[in-house]
């Protein structure tokens, strides 16, 4: 399953770096990186740690039910468009 885009995808929505995921997480800087560039090999307890840290358990949810990782991550910039819109109308 090719989870990295939907990790960094939330950890750029947080506003947070590589850096301070790490930081957060426990992990080195080249971690995440491995991470979100599916490099390497994510555990339940990253899983659930990373969107904790980003506010989106949901994703997390969605990944581990097997959810098309590519649809989760058009939905969600397909809502944070409606919201934007929303917000400035």
């Amino acid at each position: 399953m090719m989870y990295g885009p939907l990790l960094k995808e939330a950890r750029l929505k947080a506003g947070l770096s590589q850096e301070e995921m790490a930081e957060k997480l426990h992990l080195s800087r080249s971690n995440v990186s491995r991470l979100e560039n599916n490099y390497l090999a994510l555990k339940v307890r990253d899983l659930v740690d990373w969107f904790q840290v980003t506010g989106a358990p949901e994703i997390a949810a969605a990944i581990i039910c097997g959810v098309d990782v590519a649809a989760v991550m058009q939905i969600i910039s397909t809502v944070s468009t409606m919201v934007v819109w929303a917000l400035t109308t």
